[in-house]
């Protein structure tokens, strides 16, 4: 056997960029893009991902193979998607930065990343300008590159625009493929729902491991039609963007979500996938426009643990929900409630409430596990005792840049990347997250699960969206701080009101003590409630205890 070795012939890279070149040979007459009026297919999608590739190298900015940043600023349009491919086809690292992060922050990770070049959408371009004019002078700007719509107005006379560059490029480019599959391809900036974004760096191999695994697990069908309600700069779309390509599906591109259009959109095209976070389909479910599809579509989503209220809406209207688990320095669902066929034999409520739980490992995964946060030692798979959920699998991240301090605390040398989730393993073997460990309230020494108390809120049948965090209390420590919006209704219940409907529902001391009362909570692009900032309100309105002596 010693003869029989790795050699150069079976030693290719891995990398998801190949999937566009396939596509275009096995559904190259096949519609790739479709926006508003626009519609390309898969071997103009390719010739066009190669021309502006090629473009991008003739600007001479990538001094470096897998070491210089390229960054993008843009809705889910034509572009974007062409620019999932392009960037790193050019050697660049490839960096999509969230259109609805403040200028302040998008300086930030421009500074931070070392970006040479940014592709910036047309309505972004005032954010990107506000960004550069907070730049240190030392600091060299990036150039900028204009993403244009036909539809909306725009600066006609800006120097670089993206489809000049795609006019420019050679069609007949050899792109760029990675020396060794470890090579850096993606920088994704975390978040920031509960800290500062940090940049996970995600190599070639990895990417290509959570595209197939994301299509295996979902089984996703040869040329689906999948609407983007899911932002790609979150994740690169959960790398769905890769994963199109490799079954030749028409990606139905969205500037912007809205349940109408969305709507309307799947009875268009007879959308068949779409992803996104709980709140997409609680905004779906609450729609006016709301009604039973005509034919089912299946929906992936992740991001925040689901009520299983919601899951249950959802899927009365025609979605067919599946519910996974995962995270930026994952690259994309690593975890998924895999659905038993005997399952199906149960009440809606049952059914709802067993596919509220996160599952089991991908097949891409090596291995998902909850740990004792003092031992390191698995919990028990009771459904009860909590732990922090643990890692490990060819898709994580290499690491974060320029933070080797970060990356040593999540990445020990015990072989395990520690997700900072809190959650339990039933006896069944099936994953549940509990909160996030930052979001456990800690309340006369009972840890107390926001989570669970968010479910009982969107029980509510006036509460459209909740999250509960910790308030200061001078003698409990810390006591659950309710913060919700309302549906449209004229029924508006009272602070009081709400306290009594969790009361009967909940153990008495997870029932919340403040509820806030919001028009609507803040949230990142993707739909995650931004806890981070409703802590800090909740923060500086002290304790109640301090207050009623004042």
């Amino acid at each position: 056997m010693e003869e029989l070795k790795a050699r150069p012939v079976k030693s290719s890279s891995l990398t998801p960029l190949g999937f566009l070149e396939r596509a275009a040979t096995v559904y190259g007459d096949c519609p790739s893009i479709v926006y508003n009026n626009t519609t390309y297919t898969w071997s103009q999608t390719h010739r066009r991902c190669l021309q502006l590739a090629s473009s991008i190298v003739s600007l001479r900015i990538i001094i470096k193979r897998g070491h210089d940043v390229v960054s993008v600023v843009a809705p889910n349009i034509p572009a974007m998607y062409e620019l999932q491919f392009a960037v790193p086809m050019s050697g660049a690292i490839l960096n999509n930065i969230n259109t609805r992060l403040d200028a302040r922050t998008v300086s930030t990770l421009l500074i931070h990343s070392e970006s040479k070049l940014v592709f910036v959408d047309c309505l972004s371009l005032p954010l990107i300008i506000e960004a550069i004019s907070l730049f240190p002078q030392h600091v060299n700007p990036p150039r900028l590159i204009l993403i244009t719509d036909e539809e909306i107005s725009s600066t006609d006379d800006f120097h670089d625009t993206y489809e000049g560059l795609v006019e420019k490029g050679d069609p007949n480019f050899k792109w760029v493929r990675p020396e060794n599959e470890w090579d850096p391809m993606l920088l994704n900036y975390t978040s920031g729902t509960t800290s500062a974004p940090k940049g996970a760096v995600h190599s070639h191999r990895g990417t290509t491991i959570a595209v197939l695994d994301g299509l295996i697990d979902w089984s996703v069908p040869k040329q689906p039609v999948y609407l983007w309600t899911l932002p790609m700069f979150h994740s690169n779309g959960w790398c769905f963007s890769w994963g199109m390509a490799a079954v030749g599906g028409t990606n139905i591109c969205l500037r912007r979500f809205d349940a109408t259009i969305v709507y309307r959109l799947i009875e268009k095209h007879g959308v068949t996938h779409m992803c996104g976070a709980p709140v997409v389909l609680n905004m779906l479910s609450n729609s006016p426009t709301a009604k039973p599809l005509k034919n089912p579509v299946q929906v992936l989503t992740a991001g925040s643990p689901p009520p299983a209220t919601i899951l249950l809406k959802a899927e009365s209207l025609g979605f067919v929900v599946s519910h996974g688990y995962g995270m930026t320095e994952a690259g994309s669902i690593v975890v998924s409630c895999a659905w038993k066929s005997e399952w199906n034999k149960f009440p809606a409520t049952e059914k709802a409430r067993l596919k509220a739980r996160q599952g089991v490992r991908t097949i891409g995964m090596s291995e998902v596990e909850v740990v004792d946060k003092e031992s390191g030692m698995s919990v028990k798979r009771d459904g009860l005792t909590t732990g922090e959920i643990v890692l490990r699998g060819g898709c994580l991240m290499l690491g974060y840049l320029k933070d080797p301090v970060a990356t040593s605390k999540c990445m020990r040398e015990n072989g395990w990347f520690y997700t900072g989730d809190v959650g339990v393993i039933h006896p069944d073997g099936y994953l549940e997250i509990k909160d996030r460990s930052k979001d456990v309230i800690i309340s006369g020494g009972e840890n107390l699960s926001s989570v669970e108390v968010e479910s009982v809120l969107y029980t509510h049948p006036e509460i459209n969206e909740a999250a509960v965090v910790a308030r200061p209390d001078e003698f409990w420590g810390e006591t659950p701080c309710a913060f919700v919006s309302l549906k449209g209704s004229s029924k508006k219940p009272s602070e009081k009101e709400i306290m009594e409907f969790c009361r009967a529902r909940l153990a008495h001391y997870m029932v919340p003590k403040t509820v806030v009362f919001k028009d609507e909570l803040p949230k990142t692009s993707t739909g995650k409630i931004q806890k981070f900032e409703l802590r800090q309100i909740a923060k500086a309105m002290g304790s109640p205890r301090a207050q009623s002596r004042m």
